[in-house]
């Protein structure tokens, strides 16, 4: 067969342009790319962080690890089935909240023992002595830790004014962990537990008449359409951890590992940040909308406390692995 030169210019046009376009190809297939799964909605600080993290993890490997955040439970997996989620694969990178997997890691629930964590930086300590056991349990679980970043304190959001235990006897009311549900049911209501995404539902339907939670998820859940108190209780703590998955982080080169956990440590303590001014922001928006803020009385508080103290030695009990860390955050918080 013959060519005119026509043809054969045509056709070395096409070589070219093709040699030209193959390195572009070549990149664009070597870009991996996780989507990272959170039942958070975008407006939430702990997805607004995911982003950032994305950006910047984004930024340091040069376009090679691209993260897609999908927001407000977009694939499908609810809160409680994170952990199982990234350890099978179903997930590669996903924001885990800590306290709702005690059901395969009791260790998780650790922070959400009544009142054993004061403030941030009582958490900070507890996290301190606590972090190596989390490690070890995402090792198990086929997964590592890129990073941390507590809740703000927990409030009880309920329909009526409380302040005294005996005023909150009898109400439902939503917790979303074992420890929140111990402590509700100790100092006499009646709680249910029930995933963030079912929490709506339940409020809308009657089916509780409050929610155990932070200030910011009242916020993302336009409490004041339903409720008209939030008591800064500070009973519990609770914290998202961003886990990746095993198998899919060893697809990684060694330097894009490197960039990544960089990346990681140095936003962990400004994602903090952002949770503390989170919860002053949250509480005002939630008054904004009509709600009102309750500091529970000093003999509110005495009572909570000693309805639920039992709680501590049972966790440990129950939970051995947490009494190592628990004596060693007691003893450097001088409440040994």
């Amino acid at each position: 067969m013959t060519y005119s030169r026509r043809q054969t210019f045509r056709i070395g046009a096409g070589v070219v342009a093709a040699g030209v376009a193959m390195p572009w190809v070549a990149r664009a297939q070597s870009t991996v790319k996780w989507d990272l799964s959170t039942v958070w909605p975008d407006s939430n600080f702990h997805t607004q962080n995911c982003k950032v993290f994305a950006e910047e993890v984004k930024k340091a490997t040069g376009g090679a690890v691209d993260i897609t955040v999908k927001a407000g439970g977009q694939l499908g997996f609810k809160g409680p089935e994170h952990l199982r989620a990234v350890r099978d694969g179903l997930v590669p990178i996903a924001d885990v909240l800590n306290v709702q997997q005690v059901g395969d890691e009791p260790l998780l629930g650790i922070e959400g023992v009544p009142f054993l964590v004061g403030d941030f930086d009582e958490l900070k300590i507890l996290h301190k002595h606590v972090r190596p056991a989390f490690e070890a349990i995402a090792t198990r679980n086929n997964q590592s830790i890129l990073y941390m970043v507590p809740w703000p304190t927990q409030y009880l959001h309920l329909k009526i004014k409380a302040e005294t235990v005996d005023a909150l006897k009898g109400i439902k009311i939503r917790v979303p962990d074992k420890n929140s549900q111990d402590l509700t049911a100790a100092i006499g209501m009646a709680p249910a537990l029930i995933p963030w995404g079912e929490t709506i539902p339940a409020l809308a339907s009657g089916a509780v008449a409050g929610v155990s939670t932070s200030s910011v998820s009242g916020v993302d859940g336009k409490f004041w359409e339903f409720l008209k108190f939030f008591h800064r209780t500070n009973h519990q703590w609770s914290s998202q951890i961003v886990n990746v998955n095993a198998d899919a982080w060893k697809k990684l080169s060694p330097a894009h590992q490197t960039a990544i956990k960089e990346t990681a440590a140095k936003l962990e303590p400004q994602f903090w940040a952002v949770s503390q001014k989170a919860d002053t922001d949250a509480a005002k928006r939630l008054v904004e909308g009509g709600m009102q803020m309750v500091t529970p009385p000093a003999a509110m508080m005495a009572d909570m406390r000693q309805k639920t103290a039992t709680l501590l030695d049972a966790f440990m009990k129950r939970v051995s692995a947490s009494e190592k860390p628990i004596k060693g955050f007691l003893a450097e918080v001088k409440r040994a």
